[in-house]
């Protein structure tokens, strides 16, 4: 499970930088919550056998190695929301990964390189880059040891939710019902996450509380077909000067396809690169 969870992060986090550098405007919102061919049915059940199912989940989505990705991260904030999609390959060992993200309208490229986020930005982006190079880099262990170290940057990162599975407990799992997911039949279960169980749960929790609603959709064979989870995130620590709502809602949607798909992307020549780690959102 912890190497899928950092599969996803990795994948995950190109989109909410993009947020991080601006993006969040006054674009309308789908509501879309279901993602594409959600069509659900309504069931009970769950309990422990519940519980199993969705932990050995990341096991056995993890095995299978590589797989088409689809993100979406949704933002929403004093009347204001923001969508950023996303799809491409994923190495769901080591979350090495291609992918094109969209947001406000820009495309970005984006590879994930041995935990190193690359991203190739739109110039208008681009100018506000130190050096004016076409590419940025998030150098992710390091950002992680910051956060971990109760950095101003603590967690503000839907995609910590990559991770949620350590904190199921055998309280409040349920079988919600089965859906259709891109023509895949899934068995949905909604769980709680437990904070206390996540690392950076000190600074996790002071911004989310103490538990997290997660769905997830399962396949025949036990994979993660779909997984969303919705944050209601309180800002802590932003810098001076800098006007931020009293609270973000965050969703974010992940979607696995094509298992066994071929991955392997390239990280782009250092020359060409800025090092913008714990730089993103800082003015």
């Amino acid at each position: 499970m912890t190497h899928l969870a950092s599969g996803i992060r990795a994948g995950a986090i190109g989109a909410v930088g993009l947020l991080a550098c601006g993006v969040l405007t006054a674009c309308g919102s789908d509501g879309d919550s279901e993602g594409k061919g959600g069509k659900t049915s309504s069931a009970a059940g769950g309990g422990e056998g519940g519980t199993a199912a969705v932990r050995t989940a990341y096991r056995k989505t993890a095995e299978e190695e590589t797989a088409r990705m689809t993100l979406r991260t949704e933002t929403s904030a004093a009347g204001k929301s923001a969508v950023a999609q996303g799809e491409g390959a994923i190495d769901l060992e080591d979350g090495d990964s291609t992918m094109s993200i969209s947001a406000g309208g820009q495309k970005v490229e984006q590879r994930v390189v041995d935990q190193v986020v690359y991203q190739k930005l739109p110039s208008k982006q681009r100018a506000q880059v130190p050096g004016d190079k076409p590419w940025i880099k998030i150098d992710l262990k390091k950002a992680a040891a910051e956060q971990n170290s109760g950095s101003s940057n603590q967690i503000n990162d839907p995609a910590q939710s990559a991770s949620f599975g350590k904190g199921i407990t055998d309280r409040n799992t349920k079988k919600v019902g089965t859906a259709t997911v891109d023509g895949v039949k899934t068995t949905r279960y909604r769980v709680t996450v437990d904070i206390d169980k996540l690392s950076g749960a000190a600074a996790l929790k002071r911004q989310v509380g103490p538990t997290v609603p997660m769905d997830v959709w399962l396949d025949d064979q036990g994979r993660i077909r779909r997984q969303q989870i919705t944050m209601d995130i309180k800002p802590t620590d932003q810098p001076k000067g800098t006007t931020t709502p009293k609270k973000l809602t965050v969703r974010t949607l992940i979607e696995f396809s094509d298992f066994g798909t071929e991955v392997d992307p390239e990280a782009p020549p250092a020359g060409q690169t800025t090092d913008m780690t714990g730089k993103l959102g800082k003015r």
